[in-house]
């Protein structure tokens, strides 16, 4: 494809424009001959400083910021754009071309992982061939594979999608992270609805503060979201009132579900064995259905995949009637085992306050006795969030087990230091493992044991290694022991 073909924004020399490239990357060791290499800057690195090396693999173009120092002897051409990020992105949507024909976005602190899949799921159920994109990797009604970010980059996002569509996916759900839309990942996504869960506390090493955090999630709404599309919202969870008017204020229809919902609103939720009957509106008429997900906030993550199922053309009658067969996303309030005398455990990707909050109201109702929690929180991430997660472990459950999640490159110690200080009554057992080990065998019945933090990761990452670990095998182990 010529550059002319890929930038048609840009005022390019005819010369320059009839550059032909093979391929796109903004990692300078994935460069082939006749790559255009996208030299962005980093929180950490400028990718100007690679340029030399994209050459010497063969790079045809450069792809550069307006000051980026970058200086060529040679006739590589220098592209120099206001925003790289933003024109990455959209040339990797025409090279690539290809897209699922309907495309939804899902943002928020908690819970997208949830939406996306389970709006996949309901699409299913209607006969869609769909998929769903995110934390979990890519799932369609094939199985998982699994990946490592929320949002791929956008040349990975893009060749993604093209292979989607070629294998026959029509309908496509993604997450949206703070990180990913504030990196322009999703410019060239051609979405018909995007939604929002929620606003908590999360990802404070990257972003300045909490206004800095929901200005990246609002720019799903405020710049990627054409103004045909329609916006899912749940008025009753923080700052959905301010993305709806930002969707509002351009023209964007507004879908809006939940007790305070006008356009799927649940009337009534009662609690029904580990589930959930609830009564609902759309459409002026009443449907009931058994949701089989525990907790209030499945609830809304069920509801805002139903209205985005809705908003893409399934019927009401038929997305609501699909809630009855919804299936949890992986390491979400996993059921994994259960004790002789019946105590249960569970493993959840619970890894921020709100989350862990959440997470133990859910199991809350189910528990007779005592609820107990092993949680531990990540390294190199937002380090104040620590005691927040202490305080609301120590708030929600009545037994408290410290341990390590995922320490990367700190000092395990001090992140469980961290924790601890908001949780002084707390166990503290360092080794994943043992910890536990040790909930569930403080387990009696009518106890419930939640594993927080690591959902359905399978590994532990210890330094610069991925130590294979799994909690789902590690509580399942521990029931096995004779001692149980």
């Amino acid at each position: 494809m010529h550059l002319a073909e890929l930038a048609p924004d840009l005022d390019l020399d005819p010369r320059i424009g009839a550059t032909e490239v093979a391929g796109l990357t903004a990692d300078s060791r994935a460069v082939e001959a006749g790559y255009l290499f996208a030299a962005l800057p980093g929180a950490k690195t400028d990718g100007a400083r690679f340029v030399p090396a994209a050459l010497d693999a063969g790079a045809a173009a450069i792809l550069a910021g307006k000051d980026s120092p970058i200086d060529i002897d040679g006739d590589v051409p220098v592209l120099r754009v206001g925003d790289p990020r933003h024109v990455l992105a959209l040339m990797a949507a025409r090279f690539f071309s290809p897209q699922p024909e309907t495309m939804v976005a899902v943002t928020g602190t908690s819970g997208k992982t949830s939406v996306a899949e389970f709006t996949r799921q309901i699409w299913q159920v209607a006969g869609r061939a769909s998929a769903s994109v995110g934390t979990l990797g890519v799932t369609t009604a094939k199985g998982a594979k699994y990946g490592s970010l929320t949002t791929p980059d956008p040349v990975l996002l893009h060749k993604l999608l093209a292979e989607l569509a070629d294998e026959g996916i029509a309908f496509g759900a993604m997450e949206a992270s703070s990180h990913g839309l504030d990196q322009c990942r999703l410019d060239g996504v051609r979405l018909a609805a995007a939604a929002f869960t929620n606003l908590g506390r999360d990802h404070m090493d990257y972003h300045s503060d909490t206004e800095d955090y929901f200005r990246a999630k609002l720019r799903l709404f405020e710049r990627v979201l054409p103004e045909d599309g329609i916006a899912v919202v749940d008025p009753g969870e923080p700052y959905a009132d301010r993305v709806a008017e930002a969707a509002k204020a351009r023209g964007i229809t507004v879908f809006s579900v939940g007790c305070s919902g006008t356009d799927l609103r649940l009337v009534d939720a009662a609690v029904e064995g580990f589930g959930q009957r609830l009564v609902l509106e759309a459409d002026g008429k009443r449907h009931e259905v058994l949701l089989p997900l525990a907790g209030k906030f499945q609830v809304s993550n069920a509801l805002t995949a139903a209205g985005l199922a809705i908003a893409t053309g399934v019927s009401p009658a038929a997305a609501i009637a699909a809630l009855a067969n919804l299936k949890g996303a992986p390491g979400r309030l996993d059921l994994v085992g259960e004790t002789a005398d019946g105590a249960l455990c569970f493993v959840d990707y619970a890894h921020k306050p709100d989350a862990i909050t959440n997470a133990l109201a859910a199991l809350r109702p189910f528990a007779s006795r005592r609820l107990i929690i092993v949680v531990g929180a990540g390294g190199d991430r937002d380090s104040g969030k620590r005691p927040l997660m202490g305080k609301a472990a120590a708030e929600g459950a009545d037994i408290v087990i410290v341990t390590d999640d995922n320490p990367r490159s700190e000092d395990p110690a001090s992140i469980r230091k961290a924790i601890l200080a908001a949780a002084p009554d707390a166990t503290e057992i360092g080794d994943r493992r043992e910890a536990i080990r040790r909930g569930v065998s403080l387990l009696r019945a009518g106890d419930i044991l939640l594993v927080a933090g690591k959902g359905h990761e399978p590994g532990q990452i210890v330094g610069d290694k991925v130590l294979p670990f799994s909690d789902h095998d590690e509580v399942r182990a521990a029931l096995q022991e004779p001692s149980r």
